[in-house]
């Protein structure tokens, strides 16, 4: 009796499941397909408060830092929010904010291209502003002793 009740609840499962998609359909380029979106409208799909659509961002691309020698992280265009209101945290004196964007811009929306930075800005619907490219200031420099005169006097000095 339990074979036959074993069979008949195993029947009904397969009737009632839902057909199988293998996971290479899934992932192929032939299951993505491409929507048409108007200037902003991403935004409002994504449940981001209506305040926080209305934002002006800045889109630059930063200059090299101090410390930095070589042109490897130069040519970024980075996306920045301008800041809301702060406040002093009466208890431990940090800086506050109701801002949810406030630290988002330094670390993650970095772009190739102003180009793309712009898209991203007109795709959430915020107003933009570009700064101008800092361009790097990087020269080839000569050896330190161009002409080997110099370099056997300063030689025969350390002596």
């Amino acid at each position: 009796m339990a074979g036959f009740v074993q069979r008949v609840g195993q029947s009904l499962v397969r009737a009632h499941r839902p057909p199988q998609v293998s996971w290479k359909r899934c992932c192929s380029s032939d299951a993505l397909m491409e929507l048409e979106t108007k200037p902003g409208e991403v935004g409002m799909v994504s449940g981001i408060p209506e305040q926080q659509l209305k934002r002006r961002v800045i889109i630059y691309s930063p200059a090299r830092t101090a410390s930095q020698q070589g042109s490897g992280k130069v040519g970024k265009w980075k996306i920045n929010f301008l800041s809301t209101h702060k406040w002093e945290n009466p208890l431990m004196g940090w800086t506050s904010t109701g801002d949810p964007y406030a630290n988002v811009g330094e670390a993650g929306l970095e772009f190739d291209s102003e180009e793309a930075a712009k898209a991203f800005a007109e795709k959430y619907g915020w107003e933009y502003q570009v700064k101008k490219r800092h361009t790097p200031l990087l020269k080839v420099l000569t050896l330190y002793f161009p002409d080997v005169e110099t370099y056997i006097f300063r030689l025969s000095m350390v002596d």
